[in-house]
């Protein structure tokens, strides 16, 4: 078979495969912490809270988008792996027409609404009129948004990862040069950020339709067919990046609300700043769980569990070990990170500084409990994966947020997300009892071993 997800993988054939993923998300963070850089040194502390404000919004469309794309994911690259390449093509141009439309409904739907969403996002009357300039921009470019997020996951299912990745640098490299050009020269204020955000979605998203439109390989376009079942596969296989996504919304939102209450405007700036390193230095751990999820899948489909077993180690060896290197920068770049947002003397560095050494702690537990749910995901059990996520950043990590601050006041907020991957990790205390009765009837012991392995590291020490 010509699809390069039909291989022996062993550990150095599997990073090479993942690592196109994983560069492709450190850079789309990069690109998203250097619009945020720009707007706080070309515009001013209070369009970089407002960019933070309005963000509840955008993971909306992020959260339908990512669904989409990891959940269809997962289907397609089964169908791939049991022979069904017609169905698979099929089901992959109705996942994108479907997503495509989707942008267009949400375009249409949130500027009509503007004003009444920013306002009950808690703008403050100093915010409400960058708020409503940079959602509007944003919402009006969704569609290449939705488009951007399927193919960045479609090009990996395709077995064409350095495409989405050379897409993805492309679409970055415009984005960065727009920020400076639209809030310098030009000065258009954060409307420019939002623009060259959405120029910079709008590259990956036309490449990838003339891509998949011309050359026909894994995957390309054909006539769609509608199969109401491939869009609820879709969703339920997705439905944990789905709410990790919704989940995000809330907590930003909960975020903001409780720095306001505490700091201020200075203290959402602080807090955005912190919450920019978090998406540099988690999406190394997001671009290996979905660049090795299509092989996860594949495999699966074709019922290979030698292989499985030692694709299984080698994530969780790898994760384990980047943990560890990843914590460790994070806590000794704090400053400089923060430095490069906002001046030394200014308040807002003084506290985001602080925030940042002790929110670092959570990149320790992060990539394990990323890892585990995409697993999840890609074995199309999406009622795990979403209860993983669930737990992970929405229960555990509203519960923090509305308790620790009474406690602890400001360091309760930045422990927050510490204390929610700690305790989701450490989640069940004997690894016979960790796997849930339903999961445990309905998956193959080989599975057991992996959330084992994920829920306690030390168990794969142990079984060799």
């Amino acid at each position: 078979m010509s699809n390069s997800i039909a291989k022996d993988f062993k550990l150095f054939s599997l990073l090479r495969f993942a690592l196109p993923t994983m560069v492709m998300m450190v850079f789309m963070s990069l690109y998203t912490i250097v619009d945020g850089i720009f707007v706080s040194r070309l515009v001013g502390a209070d369009t970089l809270s407002s960019v933070n404000i309005v963000y509840p919004v955008i993971n909306l469309l992020i959260a339908a988008g990512v669904m989409l794309a990891s959940g269809g994911s997962a289907v397609i690259a089964k169908k791939l792996g049991e022979g069904k390449e017609k169905e698979a093509k099929e089901d992959f141009s109705f996942l994108v027409l479907f997503g495509f439309i989707l942008g267009v409904l949400m375009m249409v739907l949130g500027n009509l609404f503007l004003e009444p969403i920013v306002k009950a996002l808690g703008a403050t009357p100093v915010l409400v009129d960058y708020c409503m300039d940079y959602l509007g921009v944003c919402l009006f470019l969704a569609p290449a948004c939705m488009l951007q997020l399927l193919f960045q996951t479609f090009f990996v299912t395709a077995g064409k990862p350095i495409a989405g990745l050379v897409l993805t640098i492309s679409g970055g490299i415009a984005n960065m040069i727009l920020d400076y050009l639209f809030m310098g020269p030009v000065n258009m204020g954060i409307k420019g950020a939002a623009l060259a955000t959405g120029i910079g979605q709008l590259i990956p998203a036309v490449a990838g339709l003339i891509y998949f439109s011309s050359f026909h390989g894994s995957l390309h376009f054909v006539r769609p067919r509608f199969r109401f079942r491939v869009l609820m596969d879709s969703c339920t296989n997705g439905s944990s990046e789905m709410v990790t996504n919704l989940s995000t919304a809330v907590v930003t939102y909960l975020f903001n609300m409780t720095m306001l209450k505490f700091l201020g405007e200075t203290g959402v700036a602080a807090i955005t700043i912190v919450l920019y390193g978090q998406f540099l230095f988690t999406a190394m751990y997001m671009g290996f769980s979905m660049g090795v999820a299509p092989v996860i899948s594949y495999n699966y489909g074709r019922d290979h569990r030698v292989l499985l077993r030692r694709i299984f180690k080698i994530c969780v060896g790898f994760i384990s070990v980047s943990s560890v290197v990843i914590t460790v920068i994070a806590l000794l770049s704090a400053p400089f990170i923060v430095q490069i947002f906002t001046p030394v003397e200014t308040e807002t560095y003084a506290i985001a500084k602080e925030g940042f050494f002790l929110f670092s702690i959570n990149y320790i537990f992060a990539g394990i409990n990323i890892f585990a749910s995409s697993m999840f995901t890609a074995f199309s059990d999406g009622k795990t994966s979403a209860i993983i996520s669930f737990v992970r950043t929405f229960v555990l990590l509203v519960l923090n947020i509305l308790l620790l601050p009474a406690v602890l006041g400001v360091t309760g907020i930045w422990l927050a997300v510490p204390a929610a991957e700690f305790f989701t990790v450490f989640l069940f205390p004997e690894k016979k009892k960790c796997l849930p009765l339903c999961v445990r009837k309905k998956l193959p012991s080989f599975l057991k071993e992996a959330f084992f392995c994920l829920i306690l590291p030390e168990y794969s020490l142990l079984t060799g």
